[in-house]
């Protein structure tokens, strides 16, 4: 994947509920909680699209949560939600368009409010049947993805703190329930992907534990690159152990974070490891937050542009 083969993907959420299982108003943030209803502007994605080919990007991460409903468990779609007829149409759209469509399920305990009262059941046998039923449902609908992201980030009690109900893996529990997901994963015959910040603050467990065959994704949204920060020593750790890497980036923080993280990447990542790089603005597919998107398809189309002079 190295040179012209290089994915440059951008993160869409058809779903964004992800971040609570109730509604926030002290942080007066009325998309953090989960909402019954899809939330999804056709015509926002429909300009996603458009700039994303524009840009010579090349991949789409599709986070699905809750915005599809699924044959295996229905019970879990919210109102509105994409049938599967619709999300094939728009899998063989995206690939007519030149854009690699990538699967995403968060399955990290604060990101799985889309799971509804799976979210509740986490590590038992019927949330093993359900993660295995939709994995399995997934690739099938996919055709057999060429990667599978996983999610599996900031499952702490701190990133919980709007959550009604909170629920944390820790020790061997988060190492046998990333491993289910990655062998069913794979059983599919797809690699398993996933954010990496677990590593930040257990590296030991992580080197130990973390098969070499997942892609990994760190991430770090902030200006300044040193290598004391822990988000940015990632990299070179990954590295150093010879991880398949795809680099993340935003306009979460500062608008050029994206352009800066391909800068420092580039110099430091082996390119038989560097498969590509990953952007998102992190906002739901809503036309209010249309600027953001633009913004941030506008920096990864400069980064890829400079990448290639």
């Amino acid at each position: 994947m190295k040179g012209k083969n290089m994915m440059w993907a951008y993160l869409v959420h058809i779903s964004y509920n992800m971040w609570s299982d109730r509604d926030v108003p002290e942080v007066q943030n009325p998309h953090i909680g989960a909402k019954p209803y899809l939330r999804f502007d056709e015509s926002l994605w429909d300009e996603i699209l458009r700039r994303l080919v524009e840009a010579r990007m090349n991949a789409v991460v599709l986070d699905l949560g809750d915005g599809i409903k699924y044959e295996s468990h229905p019970e879990i779609a919210v109102e509105n939600a994409w049938t599967i007829g619709r999300l094939k149409e728009e899998i063989g759209r995206l690939r007519d368009m030149g854009l690699e469509p990538i699967p995403k399920l968060n399955f990290s305990t604060t990101h799985d409010a889309w799971l509804g009262k799976y979210s509740r059941c986490v590590s038992t046998d019927v949330y093993y049947e359900v993660c295995q039923d939709l994995i399995s449902e997934v690739c099938e609908i996919f055709d057999g993805p060429r990667l599978f992201h996983l999610g599996m980030d900031e499952e702490t009690a701190q990133h919980q703190r709007h959550y009604r109900y909170v629920v944390v893996r820790q020790y061997d529990l988060w190492w046998e329930d990333l491993q289910f997901y990655v062998r069913h994963v794979e059983k599919a015959g797809t690699r398993a992907w996933i954010w990496s910040d677990y590593l930040w603050h257990h590296p030991e467990e992580f080197f130990k534990n973390m098969p070499k065959s997942v892609l990994q994704s760190n991430w770090y949204y902030g200006a300044e690159f040193k290598e004391d920060i822990p988000a940015v020593k990632a990299y070179l750790d990954l590295e150093a152990h010879g991880y398949d890497q795809v680099p993340t980036g935003s306009n979460w923080s500062i608008p050029e974070n994206f352009q800066r993280t391909v800068e420092y990447c580039r110099t430091h990542i082996d390119p038989q490891h560097l498969l590509g790089f990953l952007q998102t603005s992190w906002r739901p597919t809503l036309e209010e937050f249309r600027r953001q998107h633009m913004e941030a398809i506008e920096v990864a189309a400069k980064a890829r542009a400079e990448w290639e002079d």
